[in-house]
């Protein structure tokens, strides 16, 4: 009897992964945990998700511009699959690109975390109730936002959020990506979701 058990138990964590793939628009990944911030941390990444500017990125030389535009053409080739439809991808290259620069992270490894937390699924829905692209976790709309957890679903507002979070968590972790990335997934410490984020940035890098 203890040998079934065993083996029941065993079996549970794989069942819940494919209780989870065969929902549509589940997500496995994503678990932020809500934390104590600090208070001269909370008004800065309050401010930053309340600032509804649409993406328009400016270029102080004619160079940097090119390379933006040569990053969208590259990227939109990349990512045709998974956003077939043409204004649909632009719009989300552009408001990962503006988000990601903002927030002073590299647009190649944001692409590759929301690769890991919902391939791109602007509705996914994890286990734990992470939404969106980025999987964020609707606590953080009491902490720092309106309370309107439906607006996770908004494109811009999903990669606000899900880049603000991360860039906070690099700052508290002294600029360490690899515990950065297991906090933002709620596993600091462990090496499995850095290790998936870093491999998928591979895939995102523009040179």
């Amino acid at each position: 009897m203890k040998r079934v058990l065993h083996s029941v138990r065993a079996l549970v964590p794989a069942l819940l992964v494919l209780a989870a793939l065969a929902v549509p628009g589940a997500a496995v990944a994503g678990n932020q945990k809500e934390e104590a911030i600090a208070d001269s941390v909370r008004p800065a990444l309050a401010n930053a998700i309340k600032d509804a500017r649409p993406p328009q990125p400016t270029f102080r030389e004619e160079g940097a511009r090119l390379r933006y535009q040569l990053w969208l053409a590259e990227m939109s080739g990349r990512l045709k699959r998974k956003l077939p439809d043409d204004q649909v991808r632009l719009e989300f290259l552009e408001a990962a690109w503006y988000e990601a620069t903002r927030s002073g992270l590299d647009p190649g490894m944001v692409l590759g975390l929301i690769q890991v937390e919902s391939a791109y699924r602007k509705y996914a829905v994890s286990m734990v109730g992470a939404r969106g692209y980025m999987q964020v976790m609707p606590f953080w709309t009491g902490v720092v936002g309106d309370n309107d957890r439906s607006k996770l679903f908004h494109m811009q507002t999903n990669l606000r959020y899900g880049c603000a979070i991360l860039r906070m968590y690099l700052d508290m972790e002294g600029g360490n990506l690899y515990l950065a990335l297991g906090r933002y997934n709620g596993s600091r410490g462990r090496p499995e979701y850095p290790n998936s984020v870093l491999s998928a940035w591979k895939k995102w890098e523009y040179r």
